[in-house]
C-alpha cells in the first residue's frame, strides 16, 4: 500500500479538476481526497496499490487534466487504510 499527497498548482480551481481526479481515483480503486486550498492549489491524497497510485499521479498533469497545471509536488506518507474518495 502507498499513500501519496500531491499539491497541484496552476489554474486548477473552478475548472472541474477535483472531479477529474475523483474519476481517476475511482477507476483505479483508490481511496483519498481532493480539496481546494486557500492559495489556489488543489491537494490530492491517494492511497492504494503502488502501481495504481503511480498511474494516477502521472495523470495529474497529463493532457486530459482540466485547467492548466503548472506543477505537481508529491510527498509520501504512511498508509492509513482509508476507504472511498471525497472532494471538498
Amino acid at each position: 500500500m502507498r499513500r501519496a499527497v500531491a499539491l497541484v498548482s496552476g489554474e486548477v480551481q473552478g475548472v472541474g479538476y477535483r472531479w477529474f481526479v475523483r474519476g481517476l481515483a475511482d477507476t483505479a480503486g483508490l481511496s483519498g481526497s481532493a480539496r481546494n486550498l486557500g492559495d489556489g492549489r488543489v491537494e490530492v491524497v491517494l492511497e492504494g496499490p503502488d502501481a495504481a497510485v503511480a498511474r494516477v499521479l502521472a495523470a495529474l498533469d497529463g493532457p486530459r487534466a482540466p485547467g492548466s497545471v503548472r506543477g505537481v509536488d508529491v510527498r509520501e506518507e504512511p498508509a492509513q487504510g482509508g476507504s472511498g474518495f471525497t472532494t471538498a
